[in-house]
């Protein structure tokens, strides 16, 4: 290793990365039983003052994060954010720590890189506590608090303070959902609009009434949408998404629970560790299926069930980030759970008016119309869903385009009537209501 270390200039973050790059430098050579040069003890001592001013000045980490910490918490989550930031000083700590499978540092090397001794040793193991600060706050992430466990910061922190795009934003067991949609294609009841924008003061003001006013952190928030499938509760949710210009992630618990015991604890930790600190919101679909009244422990495997709810739930509500769960039947969900969300929003079957809005959204909108397609027909003849309007707006146009026509009552009409047979029932021109009229007869019924 040679004497010199690549000056980094730019930033105020470069200086606190570039600090504790000389750190490690001077660590390194010391442990080579080498004195430091007076020329690198005094840019030591330049950094430390310029990393200082920059602190009390709220700027840099102060300014970027805007959480209350100490200089010793201040100090480790720079010396975990560094390898992350500048790649070669990862590789210096490994040079410290041989044989460590990840750069991160662990207590022992941060207990050397920051010269702290043996007697001023508990306080580092304070800041690293669960009740610290940097923990509290969602900052960093460690296994185990002994000397040799690496201190990571939480997956994502990273990048947000470089504005750099996460390096693997994928979760596992969930999906990312990608829809470009606002509040206006959502048509829900005036209170349900007015409810769905206060969970995101939830969100967007937990930073002031947590912090500055001291209110309780609750975690979360955590939501319950329920009503009838295709009534719009994912639509919902990735409003909210695009509303915060944050990813939504639909959480396939199929895929994370296991029959053996144990393993659905851990995929479970694997996606909120994966998750934790991270701009997104995660859903959770059937959610009566997780938290409807526990059954009773007939047998090894029950109480092990029981156990990965009280799990999840645990971790749902530990969770630093929006968490929506759906369901399509709210009267099965645990009432002792259910007082557990900050918000629970009714989804409603749309109205006959509310319909007739659907349906002038979603037919597409440049696609040529005979003048007898009535929306408000359409939305008075059968009692559709949001999902229902949705596929049979699109089918009618597909319909339409397959024979060269403008849309017409008779391509909706024969799509409403394949979205209706699709539940499987036996249907009658009587489903079709005021529609019935136009559903050819080589049409079969």
């Amino acid at each position: 290793m040679t004497e010199a270390v690549p000056n980094i200039s730019g930033s105020q973050l470069a200086l606190e990365w570039e600090r504790i790059e000389l750190l490690g430098y001077l660590l390194a050579e010391s442990r080579q039983g080498r004195t430091a040069t007076a020329s690198l003890l005094e840019r030591l001592q330049k950094l430390q003052w310029q990393v200082a001013k920059n602190r009390s000045d709220k700027q840099g980490l102060c300014g970027m994060l805007n959480v209350p910490l100490e200089p010793l918490e201040l100090d480790v989550l720079a010396c975990c954010l560094a390898p992350e930031a500048e790649p070669r000083v990862g590789w210096l700590f490994q040079t410290l720590q041989p044989g460590a499978p990840q750069p991160y540092p662990s207590p022992a090397l941060l207990q050397e890189l920051l010269e702290i001794g043996s007697e001023e040793s508990s306080d580092l193991y304070a800041v690293l506590a669960e009740s610290a600060s940097l923990r509290r706050f969602g900052l960093i992430d460690l296994d185990e608090t002994d000397l040799f466990h690496p201190v990571r910061p939480v997956p994502g922190l990273t990048a947000r303070l470089l504005g750099r795009p996460p390096v693997n934003a994928s979760l596992p067991g969930a999906t990312l959902v990608q829809t470009k949609v606002g509040w206006d294609d959502l048509v829900l009841p005036p209170d349900r609009m007015i409810m769905l924008r206060e969970f995101l003061l939830w969100i967007t003001h937990k930073q002031r009434v947590v912090e500055e006013w001291g209110g309780q952190d609750c975690g979360g928030p955590v939501a319950l949408f329920s009503g009838p499938s295709g009534t719009g509760k994912t639509l919902a949710a990735a409003v909210m998404a695009n509303e915060l210009g944050w990813p939504l992630y639909r959480v396939d618990l199929g895929r994370l629970v296991s029959k053996y015991i144990g393993e659905t604890e851990k995929n479970l930790n694997r996606l909120f560790d994966a998750a934790h600190g991270q701009s997104m919101i995660l859903q959770f679909d059937e959610a009566d299926s997780l938290f409807s009244k526990r059954g009773e422990v007939k047998e090894a495997r029950d109480r092990y069930a029981n156990m990965e709810v009280s799990h999840l739930l645990a971790r749902i509500e530990s969770h630093q980030g929006p968490v929506i769960l759906t369901t399509n039947l709210r009267k099965q969900i645990d009432p002792a759970f259910a007082r557990r969300f900050q918000l629970v929003v009714e989804f409603p079957r749309p109205d006959e008016a509310a319909r007739k809005k659907l349906w002038e959204k979603l037919l597409p909108p440049k696609a040529p119309r005979r003048k007898e397609l009535n929306c408000a027909l359409l939305g008075k003849a059968v009692n559709l869903t949001g999902g229902n309007i949705r596929n049979a707006a699109l089918m009618s146009a597909y319909l339409a385009a397959g024979q060269n026509e403008m849309i017409s009552l008779q391509h909706v009409t024969l799509a409403v009537w394949r979205e209706l047979g699709k539940d499987g029932r036996e249907l009658t021109r009587a489903d079709l209501g005021t529609l019935a009229p136009y559903l050819k007869e080589e049409n079969p019924c």
